[in-house]
C-alpha cells in the first residue's frame, strides 16, 4: 500500500467514527420523509472530494452507468435536481433537431392539475398550453376517460407524474400516444423503483425524469437524472444541461471529434472552437461529483429502500382500515408495484374535524405530514397572478377535493413498525377526541 492509499484509508476510519459519533442518531418524532445513510455515504463524499475534481466526473459517469442498468434504459444524464430534469425534458421537445415533431408555442400539453409545479412549469415557460384532466380519487392518478377527450389537433405532449410511487395507467396513455404521434415525458421524480406490469417505470416514456432530493428513494442531497433510449434525445439533452453547446466532449476534455477547430456550423467563420459553438438554447444544470457520490453509495441500497417503504405502507394500510369510515384510503394503480412516497388519504363527509384540525393536532405530536403539493395548481397564487392560460377537460372535482381534504404521511425507510403504532395511535386519540 503506496502512501496514498494509507492516508486514505486512515481518513475513512476517521470518518466512520465521526459518523457513528454524531450522525448515526435519529431524529425525534415521525419525519414525513428524509434521508437514511451510514458512513458508507459520507466515505463517499470525502473519495470524491479527495480527487481534487468535483465538477462532473468519474463518480458521475459511475452513477449513469449504474442507473442505467438498474432501468434498463440506454441513457442516464445526471443533472442538479429533478424539477431541472423536468425543465430539461421538455426544453428538449422543443429543438430544432426534431423537425416537423418540434414543440413550438401554441402546443397543447395533457396534464393533471394536483400535482406539482415543476410538472407544469416547463410548459408555460415554453409558451404551450396546459390541459388539465382531473384525477381519480384513490390512485390520484390521471382519469383515463378525460385523458382520452383531451387529445386535440393541437396536442403535441403528455406529461405526467407517477403520484406518490404510484405509476398512472402507462398502458392507456402510451398506447394514445402511439396512436397519435405525441410524445410522453414520465415524471418519475417520486417513483424510482416503481414498475408496471413488470416494467420499471421511467422506461415506457420517451423521456423520464428522477429526483435525488433527500424526500426521495435515493437522494444526493440535491440532484436529479433525465433517461432515454432515445439517442437523438439524449444529445440535444447533453447539450440543454451544457450551456447549450455543440460539443459532445466530456467536462475537462478537449477535442474528442478531432475536429474542434474545423467545424463550420450557424453563420460562425469556419474553425470557429466547438467548445464555444452552441446549438441549444442551454443552461448550466450539472451536477457535481461530490453530490452524485452519495447517490452512488445509495444505489446499492434502492432494493431495501425500496423494500421498507412497501413494508410500512402496506402496515398503515391495515392498521388504518379501522378508520376508513374517516379517511378514504389509498390503492395502487392495477397491475402497478408502486414504490410508495408517502401514504395519501382523503378526509370523507363523516369527518367531524377538519384537515387542518388533524394536521395540527400530528404536528404537535412530531408526526410529520404533507399536502399533494400544489392541491389544484390552477388556485396557486402565481398562476391566478399571472393569469395563466389553460385548458380544462370537464372540471376539478376531485382535484379540488384533494386541495381541501387530502394529506400524506411518511413511509420512509427511516419509519419503524413502532412509530407506525404511535401515528395510529394519535389519530384515533384525535378520533375520539373529536
Amino acid at each position: 500500500m503506496d502512501h496514498k492509499d494509507k492516508l486514505k484509508k486512515e481518513i475513512f476510519e476517521k470518518v466512520k467514527e465521526y459518523y457513528k459519533s454524531y450522525l448515526s442518531k435519529k431524529p425525534e418524532g415521525v419525519p414525513v420523509s428524509g434521508k437514511k445513510f451510514d458512513e458508507k455515504e459520507v466515505i463517499s463524499i470525502v473519495d470524491a472530494a479527495l480527487d481534487g475534481w468535483w465538477t462532473e466526473g468519474r463518480v458521475t459517469e459511475a452513477f449513469e452507468k449504474k442507473l442505467n442498468a438498474f432501468l434498463g434504459t440506454k441513457h442516464t444524464l445526471v443533472v442538479n435536481s429533478g424539477s431541472s430534469a423536468n425543465l430539461l425534458a421538455f426544453a428538449a421537445l422543443t429543438s430544432a433537431k426534431l423537425k416537423e415533431r418540434r414543440i413550438k408555442p401554441g402546443d397543447e400539453v395533457i396534464t393533471v392539475a394536483a400535482g406539482f409545479p415543476t410538472t407544469i412549469n416547463p410548459i408555460i415557460l415554453y409558451g404551450c398550453v396546459p390541459v388539465f384532466c382531473d384525477v381519480d380519487l384513490e390512485t390520484y392518478n390521471i382519469n383515463i376517460e378525460q385523458f382520452k377527450k383531451a387529445i386535440s389537433p393541437k396536442t403535441k405532449a403528455v406529461f405526467l407524474a407517477h403520484t406518490l410511487g404510484n405509476p398512472f395507467n402507462l398502458e392507456e396513455i402510451k398506447k394514445a400516444c402511439q396512436k397519435h404521434n405525441l410524445w410522453l415525458i414520465e415524471d418519475a421524480c417520486d417513483a424510482l423503483g416503481a414498475k408496471y406490469k413488470g416494467k420499471p417505470v421511467g422506461t415506457f416514456g420517451d423521456i423520464a425524469t428522477f429526483s435525488f432530493y433527500p424526500a426521495h428513494q435515493i437522494t444526493m442531497g440535491e440532484g436529479g437524472a433525465i433517461v432515454t433510449d432515445n439517442a437523438l434525445l439524449a444529445r440535444i439533452l447533453k447539450s440543454l444541461k451544457d450551456w447549450g453547446r455543440d460539443c459532445f466532449c466530456k467536462t475537462g476534455q478537449d477535442n474528442a471529434c478531432g475536429k474542434r477547430f474545423s467545424w463550420q456550423l450557424g453563420n460562425l467563420p469556419y474553425g470557429y472552437d466547438h467548445k464555444y459553438t452552441y446549438s441549444e438554447m442551454g443552461y448550466n444544470l450539472k451536477n457535481t461529483d461530490l453530490n452524485v457520490a452519495i447517490g452512488l453509495a445509495q444505489m446499492d441500497k434502492l432494493d431495501d429502500f425500496v423494500k421498507a417503504r412497501k413494508r410500512n405502507f402496506e402496515m398503515l394500510s391495515q392498521k388504518m382500515k379501522k378508520y376508513s369510515d374517516y379517511f378514504m384510503l389509498p390503492k395502487p394503480t392495477k397491475d402497478s408495484e408502486p414504490s410508495w412516497f408517502g401514504f395519501l388519504m382523503t378526509l370523507t363527509d363523516k369527518c367531524r374535524f377538519t384537515r387542518r384540525d388533524l394536521l395540527e393536532y400530528l404536528d404537535k405530536n412530531r408526526i410529520g405530514t404533507r399536502l399533494l403539493f400544489g392541491g389544484n395548481i390552477t388556485k396557486q397564487p402565481y398562476f391566478v397572478d399571472n393569469n395563466i392560460k389553460y385548458r380544462v377537460v370537464g372540471d376539478f372535482t376531485n382535484s379540488n377535493r384533494i386541495m381541501n381534504d387530502s394529506f400524506w404521511i411518511g413511509v420512509c425507510p427511516a419509519i419503524s413498525e413502532k412509530d407506525i403504532d404511535y401515528v395510529i395511535a394519535k389519530i384515533g386519540a384525535f378520533i375520539r377526541e373529536h
